[in-house]
């Protein structure tokens, strides 16, 4: 098996509610065991800055699939809850980012590992900071260092 970090994120209809149910999903990927998953953030949008804020939610999976059959089995539950892909940043229903898959590190047309902003990100590195404070991010460093750079980026834990 090995240990797989997703994110979640939704800003449009019920997004807590969407990535709530999403994660839940996970359990239902084929060789796959949803371990956990963080408190729910909410976010400032990223790019396109006048659009809802995103709800946001980062679960570790433990798998034997591919990171590629992984990753398209992300695809596909993304496609279930609605989402649809117009310009990047845009509002959406569902967004599922394959973050980590284990130490590897992958540079392809479709899938880059690690996920290749996520050390940028707050959204994404306080989430995974809650579920796994030790965590270290292949050719970034820890997840807790790399928080501490994003502390100006607005996000606040929602309530259990």
């Amino acid at each position: 098996m090995i240990r797989a970090y997703v994110a979640l994120g939704a800003n449009l209809g019920a997004a807590a509610a969407t990535v709530s149910a999403a994660a839940a999903a996970l359990a239902g990927i084929p060789e796959t065991r949803l371990v956990v998953v963080s408190s729910l953030y909410q976010t400032a949008p990223v790019g396109l800055k006048h659009q809802p804020d995103f709800i946001n939610a980062v679960s570790a999976v433990d798998t034997t699939l591919t990171a590629e059959v992984l990753l398209e089995a992300l695809f596909a539950l993304e496609a279930r809850f609605g989402r649809s892909r117009s310009v990047p940043n845009a509002p959406r229903t569902l967004d599922l980012d394959l973050l980590l898959y284990g130490e590897t590190r992958l540079d392809e047309p479709r899938l880059t590992l690690p996920h290749p902003r996520m050390h940028q990100r707050a959204f994404v590195l306080a989430p995974l900071a809650e579920i796994a404070p030790e965590c270290l991010i292949p050719g970034r460093g820890s997840v807790r260092e790399l928080l501490e750079a994003c502390r100006d980026q607005r996000l606040v834990r929602l309530g259990s």
